[in-house]
């Protein structure tokens, strides 16, 4: 794994109880930085949080539901008083209703208000105190369903879209300005989320074989391209859906 430089800054992890939310915020710690996790599960957070110290790295935690824009602004408050500042932050929260019918109001309601507006609302709060402090790197996780037709899920593919969107007009608004902004963009990753898929064989199976590397991708991996884009090596980067696929976009 790389050290990509971050000592004495702070990131800031929203969705970080778990999968790629987790990983990253291990990666950031493991980079020098202090880490806000922020989950609504507790439980999973503290163990984030846990983990991160046992390896001699620095975290918190804060309970944050981005659906509520009064929860978030008290994440970023909170990252601050407890840091000093806020450098990095990945913008991971979100859900991933397979089973429910997305055209349903309710549903479609939901998946837009975490997986769209609740993005909106933490680059809104992040935003309001980097730009005083001179700048800092902002990644937003969207999906291949961001970027390609899902005939299954339209709020989900929606709202990646809507990330994907949003990321672009915020590089361009803050550019001159010291923020950077940039989206990942994974294929399947083994998470919590995906877990219908890789517990039935058959389900599995498929999948594998539509990704030209004939395997789900991993948290970690994509850790590292968040980490990597908030770190001074990636200091000319922005506005930029970074694909991690196995190649699935390529075909």
């Amino acid at each position: 794994m790389i050290h990509y430089g971050l000592d004495g800054r702070a990131a800031l992890v929203t969705g970080a109880g778990s999968g790629i939310g987790r990983a990253s915020a291990i990666a950031f710690a493991r980079s020098g930085a202090s880490v806000m996790v922020s989950d609504v599960n507790e439980a999973g957070g503290a163990e984030t949080v846990a983990m991160i110290e046992a390896a001699g790295g620095t975290a918190r935690f804060m309970r944050c539901d981005v659906g509520n824009g009064d929860d978030i602004a008290a994440l970023v408050d909170g990252t601050v008083a407890a840091f000093g500042r806020l450098d990095c932050a990945l913008n991971n929260a979100g859900v991933n209703r397979l089973e429910d019918d997305e055209y349903e109001d309710a549903v479609w309601e939901r998946a837009i208000s975490i997986n769209l507006s609740g993005v909106m609302r933490c680059m809104r709060e992040e935003a309001r105190v980097m730009l005083p402090a001179g700048g800092g790197a902002i990644v937003n996780t969207a999906s291949i369903n961001g970027l390609i037709g899902n005939p299954a899920q339209p709020a989900y593919s929606a709202a990646k879209h809507g990330v994907v969107g949003l990321t672009r007009h915020a590089a361009l608004r803050w550019a001159t300005q010291g923020i950077r902004v940039n989206a990942v963009c994974p294929g399947v990753i083994e998470t919590n989320m995906t877990t219908p898929l890789f517990e039935n064989a058959d389900m599995r199976k498929i999948v594998e074989t539509m990704t030209p590397m004939g395997r789900f991708g991993k948290p970690e991996e994509i850790a590292e391209a968040v980490v990597w884009l908030c770190s001074d090596a990636a200091s000319f980067v922005t506005g930029h859906p970074m694909v991690i696929d196995g190649g699935s976009v390529a075909v």
